[in-house]
């Protein structure tokens, strides 16, 4: 019997459909994107929006990008982050978006080592499990290698 899946964190990405997205915010006056989700005001300096977050929209992120950094992770995070048990090293990639040109911080897709992947490698959003429980597989977005 298959459990079922919930997101780790909840409204920060939709798995809608098979499509994986990242749900943030974005300033319907200036355009500045915002992840995870700004619901104050638009932080821009530039921005000509009125400070009250009347202009903030819920915007859904693109899903490609390219590695700007990646790292490691050989040991188990502290406590309020949650891990499989028993822990498995995993690799995080910081991804600049295509549209956006902003960097998202997240897993790798499980089986990938820093030898697999390299600076400028062309990846997008899939779904992955993060942990799981008595009750259900929760799930996080991933980044998995792409052609370009």
């Amino acid at each position: 019997m298959q459990k079922e899946q919930r997101p780790a964190v909840a409204d920060w990405f939709t798995a809608e459909d098979g499509a994986v997205r990242l749900v943030g915010s974005r300033c319907d006056v200036c355009g500045t994107p915002y992840f995870p989700r700004n619901t104050l005001a638009c932080r821009n300096p530039q921005c000509a929006a009125p400070k009250d977050g009347s202009e903030l929209a819920e915007y859904l992120f693109s899903t490609r990008g390219r590695i700007w950094s990646y790292a490691d992770a050989r040991y188990k995070p502290p406590p309020p982050y949650v891990s499989p048990e028993p822990f498995e090293p995993y690799v995080v990639a910081a991804v600049e978006l295509e549209v956006e040109q902003m960097v998202i911080l997240g897993q790798v897709v499980r089986g990938l080592t820093v030898d697999d992947l390299a600076v400028g490698m062309p990846v997008e959003l899939t779904l992955g499990v993060l942990y799981e429980d008595e009750d259900a597989e929760h799930t996080v977005w991933m980044w998995r290698p792409v052609d370009a």
